[in-house]
């Protein structure tokens, strides 16, 4: 009757009421911001599994190569012996510095080749190229540091274990790779992105080796287990100041 048409009316009109239009708009931005992150999220992930994928496939690739060096050298060590000579392997090209000696007595000029290196403080350690400047600064500061020859294992282990990065002038632990990709990333033309290449540069002293060492901040080691034996005595005298050659993975392997 007429009494139903009135309630059906009433109900039509009720539903009819017009939703404000801010409220409208609102919904309409929420889900068009929901939809682009959506897509944004799916994009990086995309990202993401592509960019591990070309990391381990990097990886592979210099696992590869220190194996076939490593192979090389036993050949050309065997054909030599064979031969019954010398085999005289290449020079080294990478050196790992570290100052073990305060500041006290020490001569102005010793001290500004000190800063040059970038050893400040007790225990600091540098990665740096063998050649003939670099030499010639390190005899001059001789007393005062121990440097040598580290191997590939020994740098992996400083990166991995002791490696911070130099980010905006502060000191950050490296644990991620994306912190790796922001500073060398562009520097290097994406030649340097993770961890690996990092060590590959420093390993092989790569052409962007100068970029990976002021990324790296100079290494904080502990002292070493079971001590040193004379620091103020040189390495051939029974002490530990100058050149250990490669007896600095020893030390350096007590020292992280």
């Amino acid at each position: 009757g007429p009494l139903l048409l009135a309630h059906a009316q009433a109900l039509s009109k009720s539903s009819m009421v017009a939703v404000p239009e801010s409220v409208l708009k609102k919904r309409k931005r929420q889900e068009k911001w929901a939809a682009d992150k959506a897509a944004a999220t799916s994009a990086a992930e995309t990202k993401a599994a592509a960019k591990r994928k070309d990391i381990f496939k990097r990886a592979e690739a210099y696992v590869a190569e220190y194996r076939s060096a490593e192979q090389q050298l036993v050949t050309m060590k065997r054909a030599a012996r064979k031969a019954g000579t010398f085999y005289v392997e290449p020079e080294h090209k990478l050196l790992f510095v570290m100052r073990l000696r305060g500041i006290n007595g020490m001569h102005p000029k010793t001290r500004k080749i000190m800063q040059v290196l970038r050893l400040l403080q007790i225990n600091n350690g540098v990665f740096m190229k063998v050649n003939k400047a670099t030499m010639n600064m390190l005899v001059k500061v001789d007393p005062y540091i121990m440097y040598g020859y580290p191997n590939l294992k020994t740098v992996k282990e400083l990166v991995y274990k002791r490696g911070h990065a130099k980010v905006n002038g502060q000191r950050v632990p490296i644990t991620d790779n994306e912190i790796i990709e922001k500073a060398l990333g562009e520097k290097t033309k994406g030649k340097i992105i993770c961890i690996e290449d990092l060590v590959h540069e420093l390993y092989t002293v790569g052409p962007h080796f100068k970029e990976c060492t002021k990324f790296l901040w100079p290494f904080k080691m502990n002292c070493p287990v079971g001590g040193f034996s004379r620091i103020r005595n040189h390495f051939v005298e029974g002490g530990d100041a100058g050149n250990r050659e490669e007896y600095v993975n020893e030390l350096i392997w007590r020292m992280l």
